[in-house]
């Protein structure tokens, strides 16, 4: 099976929110208690957000057989939104070919550091990728803190 990197569109939705839906479920759930994971997954319901991202970020997605398995975002050519990767297909380069797609567009748009607010799940890929941790923060979602790392990366041409 050949992954395929593409573009996403609106008429991904459904399946995109179900993707990160299923992934904080089972992939974050050695990170994040449950009540954080319940808060985590109801905010991601909201579907105006996640249009707002499709229609005015670089928005991917990878695909293996026409299946969505994962996605990425980059705003503004210098900070990773999202990044995440079905729970049934992690460890397999996914996140990686993501991320490269991701580096090789913020290099064209000459941007010299790139950021993103990670996970603690995510962290370890992102240092093996040479971000650095530059704050521990805590995000209040629906009235539940969440940890998580603003983390940066100096790009080098």
């Amino acid at each position: 099976m050949e992954l395929k990197i593409r573009i996403g569109r609106l008429s991904d939705l459904a399946e995109i929110q179900k993707l990160f839906s299923d992934s904080i479920t089972f992939v974050c759930s050695k990170d994040y208690n449950q009540t954080q994971i319940e808060a985590w997954k109801l905010a991601a319901q909201n579907s105006k957000p996640w249009q707002k991202i499709i229609e005015n970020q670089y928005f991917i997605l990878a695909e293996l057989n026409q299946i969505i398995v994962g996605f990425a975002s980059l705003e503004n050519y210098n900070y990773i939104d999202v990044l995440f990767v079905h729970k049934d297909f992690q460890r397999q380069g996914i996140a990686q070919a993501l991320f490269d797609k991701l580096i090789y567009e913020a290099r064209k748009f000459d941007s010299q550091i790139i950021t993103s607010d990670v996970s603690k799940t995510a962290k370890a890929f992102f240092e093996t990728n040479g971000f650095i941790v530059v704050a521990e923060q805590i995000k209040t979602i629906n009235n539940v803190e969440i940890q998580n790392y603003k983390m940066q990366k100096t790009l080098l041409y």
